[in-house]
């Protein structure tokens, strides 16, 4: 049985409980009133229905707190049992009075129908209720026992489901780690070759770099060797040159002094010897009169050699001096 039927059967002995004590009670009220009027002084007769509905009001709290509490499981102990049945039999006494002081056996039993009616639906329901209670109770226990067993199956699922998740995870990340590590692997391989490569490369490039360097150094100190040779040879023949240059001005001059040292002649010399001793005259400043003296060639003559030597400059008195 689930829930909802426990539920229904619930609502249905609810609904016929209070059928009952409603149906109980007007007819207690209908059969107990004539009695109390009856037994009543005449100006209080209006509370003849007072009794009746005293009694059936005690008789409602019974059967409601018995429901309530037989729904909470509960017990209230001697005193609600005594209650129950001090309404019961009042009345059972109540309805059963009138007939029973007529002598009416048949009255006495067709009214004791509702109130005995009443005492076993209250007991009835009582115990239905604790029935039906301790069954909810054990429907719910199952229920929280079913469901605690599938929260834990769940959890049981979730943690297997996780740890399978964090085995993959963890077989993923050594999986991945182990890749890391051969590609770093491999990329230390990589940066050592090429490491390698690049040092014998610098070595190389380094062993070039000292051949190239001796092979200048050596070239250099060839061209330096060669540089001072030339130079050398330049200031050797720089050298010879000047003193080539200084023995033939001294020759020149040595020349000059033998050729303007000499007496003076009266007749003519040679043309070349004359232009010799006018071209020493010239260089060393001697006076056309002393030239003209010397070679015995005349002074207009002399004069015209002296321009014509002195003419391109010292540079042509000079070269005349050498080519002489």
């Amino acid at each position: 049985m689930n829930g909802v039927q426990i539920r229904s059967a619930e609502r249905a002995l609810n609904v016929g409980t209070w059928l009952i004590v409603c149906g109980a009670m007007l007819y207690s009220i209908l059969t107990v009133t004539p009695l109390m009027s009856a037994h009543t002084p005449a100006r209080w007769g209006w509370t003849a229905p007072i009794l009746p509905l005293v009694v059936d009001a005690a008789v409602v709290i019974v059967v409601r707190l018995d429901s309530v509490l037989a729904r909470l499981g509960g017990h209230g102990g001697r005193w609600p049992i005594a209650l129950r049945w001090m309404t019961g039999t009042m009345t059972l006494a109540l309805n059963t009075a009138d007939s029973a002081l007529k002598k009416d056996l048949v009255g006495v039993a067709v009214h004791s129908v509702a109130p005995l009616l009443l005492i076993v639906t209250a007991e009835t329901g009582l115990a239905y209720r604790r029935a039906i209670t301790a069954a909810v109770t054990e429907l719910e226990t199952r229920q929280r026992a079913e469901r605690e067993a599938a929260e834990q199956a769940a959890r049981e699922r979730a943690e297997a489901a996780r740890r399978e998740a964090r085995e993959e995870r963890e077989h993923a990340a050594t999986l991945a780690r182990e890749q890391r590590e051969h590609e770093a692997r491999l990329a230390a391989e990589a940066a050592e070759r090429e490491e390698r490569r690049l040092r014998e490369e610098r070595e190389e490039r380094a062993a070039r770099e000292a051949a190239d360097r001796v092979e200048r150094e050596r070239r250099e100190r060839e061209r330096e060797q060669r540089e001072r040779e030339r130079e050398r040879a330049e200031r050797e023949a720089a050298e010879r040159a000047a003193r080539e240059a200084r023995e033939r001005v001294e020759a020149a001059r040595r020349e000059h002094a033998a050729l303007l040292d000499g007496p003076s002649v009266n007749a003519k010399l040679p043309e070349d010897h004359a232009r010799r001793i006018v071209a020493a005259a010239v260089s060393e400043g001697v006076s056309v009169r002393r030239a003209a003296d010397l070679c015995g060639w005349s002074v207009g003559w002399v004069s015209a050699r002296f321009a014509e030597y002195r003419d391109p400059g010292d540079g042509g008195a000079q070269l005349a001096i050498v080519g002489s």
